[in-house]
């Protein structure tokens, strides 16, 4: 119901999509296997994104924490559905991140941490990988002299 009615507030207007918690590292609890029908349903309504998180849900969780640990449970989502899948999970270097979309674990990255730490994470990230980034022309002057080349005038 609450899908329903936020998709027929915006239309076609823009992405909706669920933030879900694929498990809640409790035993006999919530699952991935209940969070791939779920997420089956969500896309069978229309939502445009599954965004797959984990626990945070109760005091007796059991969370065994690294880095990635939340996208085995994205991968899983990700072979059961059609619509592009978030993964997330202490993910904190580019290489981590190129290696969860390169193997198929997900289809975007999200960040929260590595970016708490380093607001420039993206720009740091896009040096790493080789790649360049497109930021409005104020930005150009600060573009640190060991990322020369990186950051590019929008168009």
């Amino acid at each position: 119901e609450v899908f329903n009615a936020i998709r027929e507030a915006v239309g076609n207007t823009m992405a909706v999509g669920v933030r879900l918690s694929a498990t809640d590292w409790v035993e006999g609890g919530w699952d991935c296997e209940q969070s791939i029908q779920f997420s089956q349903q969500l896309e069978a309504l229309g939502s445009d994104y599954i965004h797959v998180s984990s626990g945070g849900l109760s005091p007796q969780q059991s969370i065994t924490v690294g880095p990635g640990y939340q996208l085995p449970f994205a991968h899983d989502i990700r072979q059961q559905v059609a619509i592009p899948v978030i993964g997330v999970g202490l993910i904190t270097d580019p290489q981590q991140a190129e290696a969860a979309l390169e193997d198929g674990d997900a289809d975007l990255i999200a960040l929260a941490r590595a970016v708490l730490y380093d607001p420039h994470w993206p720009w740091h990230a896009a040096a790493s990988l080789g790649a360049q980034v497109r930021v409005p022309s104020q930005y150009l002057r600060s573009e640190p002299h060991g990322l020369k080349g990186t950051l590019l005038p929008n168009r």
